[in-house]
């Protein structure tokens, strides 16, 4: 038996038609203006590869407006695309001796510091961890959290190499934290693992320390003092390596250190540092107060 509609429901099932006709032809009256900006924005550096090279982290931003059907005018802006580049600081360049930028529209996070010499970290690493290597692509890494010894964590802020080719993840204030707050987190890249500590006897003289690493089984620390009189590098608590000149901001930078605005590198526990200086995070770098390198 054939199914005949009746005239009420023809009649309704025009009204949907119309109804859904109206809908898209409404939906495709928005007119939708995505721009990304010529140039770059937020250029910083966030590594030193040896005492010639630096890498800069940059982004670009982008503009969208749509005009609705029913006169609705969104505006809309962001940042993505983040850039990592290498220039040489000691002799001026065209330009970077390599670049290689991301496809997102977001920002990733990916500039959270240096790791190693060739390696910058970024993300929300109580979760995972990104990485992004000179000439390769960046890639992620998830982790297993454990916590020994304590309860009360801290967001990290700062990852080194430590020691048994792990990385060891800190916050501004954490070696210092007291009852059951966690001083510091040990990442093992290999086993994907993050585990939040207490420092034991062995290590609670880095406590003091506003920077800290090791080189293969010792480790390095910088104290700084405010006044610039008695800010110290030392070596596995006992040991202080004398530096060229008195600073009052320091810290690691992959395999090199940075004493105020001079770049150094500690071999043989002995500190050089280069006739270049960097002063802020402008892409200026300095020869007797004379910019000799700019980008």
């Amino acid at each position: 038996m054939k199914h005949l509609l009746n005239k009420f429901e023809i009649e309704r099932l025009l009204a949907v038609l119309t109804l859904a006709f109206v809908c898209i032809c409404m939906w495709g009256c928005s007119d939708v203006d995505f721009r990304w900006e010529p140039g770059r924005s937020g250029a910083k550096v966030v590594g030193f590869v040896d005492d010639s090279l630096v890498m800069v982290g940059d982004y670009r931003c982008w503009s969208e407006i749509t005009d609705r059907w029913n006169g609705e005018y969104i505006d809309l802006d962001g940042c993505g695309r983040e850039r990592l580049c290498v220039y040489n600081y000691r002799v001026q360049e065209d330009g970077p001796r390599w670049c290689d930028s991301l496809s997102s529209e977001d920002m990733t996070g990916i500039f959270g510091g240096q790791m190693a010499d060739s390696v910058i970290w970024g993300g929300e690493v109580s979760k995972s961890v990104q990485l992004w290597k000179i000439g390769e692509r960046p890639h992620e890494i998830k982790l297993t959290k454990k916590s020994e010894g304590c309860s009360v964590e801290f967001r990290i802020s700062s990852l080194k190499q430590w020691l048994d080719g792990t990385f060891i993840g800190r916050s501004g204030e954490s070696l210092a934290a007291d009852a059951d707050t966690c001083n510091y987190a040990v990442l093992d890249t290999v086993a994907r693992t993050l585990t939040y500590k207490r420092l034991d006897e062995g290590l609670e003289w880095i406590k003091e320390c506003d920077d800290v690493r090791a080189w293969g089984n010792e480790v390095y620390c910088v104290i700084l003092d405010s006044e610039g009189e008695k800010s110290l590098v030392l070596k596995n608590k006992q040991d202080s390596i004398s530096a060229p000149r008195k600073f009052a901001i320091g810290g690691f930078w992959g395999d090199m250190i940075k004493l105020n605005g001079n770049i150094c590198s500690i071999k043989d526990d002995s500190i050089t540092c280069s006739d270049v200086t960097w002063r802020g995070n402008e892409l200026k770098f300095y020869r007797d107060d004379e910019v000799v390198v700019e980008y």
